[in-house]
């Protein structure tokens, strides 16, 4: 390793054990390596620049505040009420209502963590209140609000696509990612309705047909939300930027205007929210693009591929080794640095050598990373699940432990299995 990639590796990483914030701590890391190697420092201000410069990052704006509205509008309970018609009866009802609402809402919000402070201050406290047991709530809600880092919209694809430098679109991403992220709701109803049985959970009384079309019309429009973005895509109507603005319009006038739960006084208050988000992603996308930059500039991708290439060359093998990889780097680090700094590092590795479809490798980037928003010390969706159900990070680690093994048997699938991530883009391209 160079001396240069070395004070750019090693001023970062020591920058986080000091508790820098990760934006800071690429940027300063950033600097202190041009600064050794004589590159002009307006060149890395030009990259802070360029890296939020990008017609395609307007989506995330959109899809963040799209997304606030309709959780703070009532929509999220109606996607509740709308699941528990669907499968409420079976035994443990409503620990699969979580996680049918999780994949719903997904299609709304794009975040994790949206979801669990949505759906989970609403499910964790029910279903505890109908003896579910409270770690076992928590680990529910948790991991099923990974469904919508995967099913669109989720900016965290958009930040592939820009990290990937443009070779791959939003709109396939967004359709490859449809399988795998209702295929991971399904194979988690398993352990939930094993657990369930197991432990008895009880199962809510059946709806009469009249009671569950009334619901199913409550809840029609918060659903066409998932159609517009969605469907506007695949039918070419809309990119994904302009989806997500025709989006953000429709749950403006949804939320204001038809369910009326809140007045449009508090739209303060959702912007003040959207900004606070937004700048901490801008942010951290500009810095981590100064500090890519660097790398392409010190050759560290390749030093990576050349690293790993005398491990094994063997496919299985190295593909293992990268996830397990992006699996320990995701219980330390947050999602969104992460996508940003080890995409163009892999992307060499997986795309170019190993021929792996860039589609395919963004969906299992993301489901790497997304496990990580569940495990300790740094996961954030599991930190706000503990928070609403007041349980000790290791009671609720525990309680997610068969779910982790659902979640690993998902990730190899999308890793083996090229299909369930480009059929539709295939079908549909």
């Amino acid at each position: 390793m160079s001396t240069g990639s070395f004070i750019l590796l090693g001023s970062f990483v020591a920058l986080l054990v000091f508790k820098f914030p990760i934006t800071f701590s690429l940027f300063l890391s950033s600097i202190i390596t041009a600064t050794y190697l004589k590159i002009p420092l307006m060149s890395i201000v030009q990259r802070l620049v360029s890296g939020v410069h990008s017609f395609s990052l307007l989506a995330i704006p959109f899809f963040i505040l799209s997304g606030e509205i309709m959780s703070q509008g009532g929509i999220s309970r109606r996607l509740v009420h709308f699941s528990n018609a669907l499968v409420g009866q079976i035994r443990g009802g409503l620990a699969q209502v979580n996680i049918i609402a999780s994949m719903l809402f997904g299609g709304i919000s794009g975040s994790a963590v949206a979801d669990v402070s949505s759906i989970g201050a609403m499910l964790i406290p029910m279903m505890v209140k109908d003896g579910y047991d409270t770690d076992f709530s928590v680990a529910v809600t948790v991991t099923s609000s990974l469904e919508s880092l995967i099913i669109p919209p989720s900016h965290n694809l958009i930040i592939f696509a820009m990290a990937a430098g443009g070779g791959v679109s939003v709109g396939k991403l967004f359709l490859g990612g449809i399988v795998p992220g209702i295929g991971l709701g399904i194979l988690l109803m398993i352990p939930t309705a094993i657990i369930s049985v197991k432990r008895n959970y009880p199962k809510m009384e059946r709806m009469a047909f009249k009671e569950i079309v009334k619901v199913a019309l409550d809840a029609f429009f918060g659903l066409m939300t998932i159609i517009i973005i969605i469907g506007g895509v695949i039918s070419g109507i809309f990119t994904a930027t302009e989806s997500a603005a025709v989006a953000t319009v429709y749950a403006f006038i949804i939320t204001f205007f038809v369910y009326r739960e809140i007045p449009i006084r508090q739209m303060g208050s959702i912007l003040n929210n959207v900004l606070r988000t937004l700048a901490m992603v801008m942010s951290l996308i500009a810095a981590a693009s100064s500090f890519g930059y660097l790398m392409a500039y010190l050759r560290i991708p390749q030093m990576v591929t050349n690293a790993l290439l005398t491990v094994t060359t063997n496919r299985v093998a190295l593909l293992l080794l990268i996830n397990l990889m992006l699996l320990i780097l995701g219980t330390i680090m947050d999602m969104a640095p992460l996508i940003i700094i080890t995409t163009p590092i892999l992307y060499p590795v997986v795309v170019d050598y190993l021929g792996m479809d860039p589609v395919q490798f963004g969906i299992m980037l993301i489901l790497n990373l997304a496990i990580g928003l569940t495990t300790p010390p740094v996961g954030s969706a599991l930190l706000v699940g503990c928070s609403i159900g007041r349980v000790s990070i290791e009671q609720a680690t525990k309680a997610i432990v068969p779910f982790y093994l659902v979640m690993v048997i998902a990730l190899l699938f999308v890793t083996f299995v090229p299909q369930i991530t480009l059929f539709l883009p295939s079908l549909l391209s």
